[in-house]
């Protein structure tokens, strides 16, 4: 059934304000039509379907879809996204609400993420990603170190070294095993 312009106004108005009399009235029908008449208009089938539509339409807005969901992905992974957190001024003794960008953890998880739906199919960027793997592994250890006045560093980073050794053995023997 097709609408009036009318129909379609007081339909898009009640769909804002929810309230039948007044979007009758904004729609252009008199306020005594609109008192007497504004329910029985949405009982109207056209104007149900159309009212029904048009909030569907609304609702498929607020769910990201993939491409949006990438980019999110993207922009923590790159150090774009930031968090709020709260810490104290040393200067000042007062806690604080500062703006941080998301820590190494997260923003590989990010990437692996990215990465999970575009495989990598040559070694050269398997090696890559293994690296910037290493790299930030690297990164946390020594700012762990920090935090920790350099307690058990070169522990943690001989540990590292060692694993990254058995995933490149691992890496190996499975490309041997492939060809």
């Amino acid at each position: 059934m097709k609408l009036t312009q009318k129909q379609k106004l007081f339909a898009d108005e009640y769909i804002k304000s929810g309230n039948a009399m007044q979007s009758a009235i904004r729609a252009g029908y008199s306020e005594k039509y609109a008192k007497s008449s504004s329910a029985k208009m949405l009982e109207n089938v056209g104007i149900k379907s159309y009212i029904d539509t048009k909030m569907a339409e609304i609702e498929s807005h607020k769910i990201a879809d993939a491409k949006e969901a990438m980019q999110a992905i993207t922009a923590i992974a790159r150090g774009e996204t930031t968090e709020t957190q709260t810490q104290i001024n040393p200067l000042s003794g007062k806690w604080e609400k500062i703006e941080v960008p998301a820590d190494l953890k997260v923003r590989l998880s990010a990437w692996k993420e990215i990465l999970k739906r575009y495989p990598l199919a040559d070694e050269f960027s398997k090696t890559q990603l293994r690296k910037m793997i290493a790299d930030a592994r690297i990164s946390e250890a020594r700012a762990k170190s920090l935090e920790d006045n350099g307690a058990d560093v070169e522990e943690a980073l001989d540990r590292l070294l060692t694993r990254l050794d058995k995933e490149e053995s691992k890496d190996e023997h499975e490309r041997s095993a492939d060809s």
